[in-house]
């Protein structure tokens, strides 16, 4: 019998189609590769299994994370990755068609929206009607200046994502989440959420993918995103230590993980 780390039974995992990876803090940190992530990756394939990068970080777009995945010795192309911004790109052209979109990200996150055929400005503009801001590593006073100028507009207001904070090298840095309480204290504004925990990234993956929920399942290493959006999307969870939560996280917390595993590295032990 399979077991996670408090002994319940995983077995399921064996039969699982589809994996959907958080990437920081789940497969990586910054840039270094977790041990074990190669391994784990390559049992999912071998037991005929697809798996698929599902990430809140809209700093960097799909073609962007090939770069940085395949150095680290990944094999992966751009159907591999379902990112925060090609939600959100998805999103806006669903419910806001046409609409010109003021946006607070990094060029990656602009073009990710051009590419989408979606009409985007990054300067103070009477026009736009659609407020989105991301995970913005490029971000400068003049940038916020001009979004709390928008935010004073009359405009429907978006983000990529609520995470409050981003693991690096050395600890964490603030991530969309954090910026929106920035920007909520000078406007008075809070955002609609697109990413994780909303069920609209896993959703638009199952159906693009052709896997039921049931035979899916969702890592990572953030409960109030990764693991909430799996619950919200009636899929399968892992929850990893090997970023945010803590054991004390997954002790406390009322969004309870299907599975718990200390790393990538012991679901691959698991699978085998």
């Amino acid at each position: 019998m399979t077991l996670d780390k408090y002994g319940k039974n995983a077995d399921a995992l064996k039969e699982k189609k589809l994996f959907l990876l958080d990437m920081d803090g789940t497969i990586y940190n910054e840039n270094r590769i977790f041990e074990g992530t190669l391994d784990f990756l390559a049992e999912i394939q071998r037991r005929g299994a697809r798996y698929l990068f599902l990430t809140n970080n809209s700093s960097r777009s799909a073609k962007d994370y090939v770069k940085k995945v395949t150095a680290m010795g990944i094999c992966a192309d751009e159907s591999h990755f379902y990112t925060s911004g090609q939600a959100a790109a998805f999103y806006l052209k669903q419910t806001y068609p046409g609409r010109k979109v003021y946006c607070m990200g990094t060029r990656s996150l602009v073009e990710e929206l051009e590419n989408a055929g979606i009409p985007v400005v990054t300067e103070v503009d009477d026009s736009a009607d659609v407020v989105l801001i991301g995970f913005d590593t490029e971000n400068t006073s003049e940038k916020i200046r001009k979004t709390c100028i928008m935010l004073g507009k009359d405009v429907a207001y978006l983000a990529t994502n609520p995470d409050l904070v981003c693991p690096v090298s050395f600890g964490y840095i603030p991530d969309c989440g954090s910026m929106s309480i920035m920007l909520q204290n000078a406007t008075g504004k809070t955002p609609f959420f697109i990413g994780k925990p909303e069920p609209i990234m896993i959703r638009c993956v199952l159906q693009k993918c052709g896997v039921s929920a049931n035979d899916a399942v969702i890592v990572g290493d953030r409960l109030y995103t990764d693991i909430a959006a799996g619950k919200n999307a009636g899929v399968d969870t892992i929850c990893v230590l090997s970023g945010e939560a803590t054991e004390q996280d997954v002790q406390d917390s009322p969004i309870r993980p299907t599975w718990v595993f200390d790393d990538v590295k012991g679901i691959g032990n698991a699978l085998l």
